[in-house]
């Protein structure tokens, strides 16, 4: 039987570098982001109070702004890891991927 590197079932075997899984993975996370934001906005018009038949726009406008906030904090951590990484040697340069 050859060895050609293939895995028991024919498919051949996927082997990425630790610091490549987790640049995509960071990645992944920055193209969700936006997203994610987008349902937590949209949350409070599923918020019901007992006896209301509206929510209290007070208390939206906190749940709107520390999502905002959020979102800001979170760009920001994977702003700076992109970066970071694409500083290391064998890093992503300006075209995404490091190779």
């Amino acid at each position: 039987m050859a060895q050609d590197g293939a895995g028991l079932r024919g498919k051949p075997l996927v082997f990425l570098e630790r610091q490549s899984y987790r640049r995509r993975r960071v990645i992944d996370a920055a193209r969700v982001l936006p997203f994610i934001g987008l349902l937590l906005w949209l949350l409070p018009l599923l918020w019901r109070e007992e006896g209301a038949a509206a929510v209290r726009s007070s208390s939206a406008i906190v749940f709107l702004f520390g999502t905002w906030f959020a979102l800001v904090g979170a760009a920001a951590v994977l702003s700076w890891k992109l970066a970071a990484q694409a500083r290391e040697p064998g890093g992503a340069g300006p075209g995404g991927m490091g190779e």
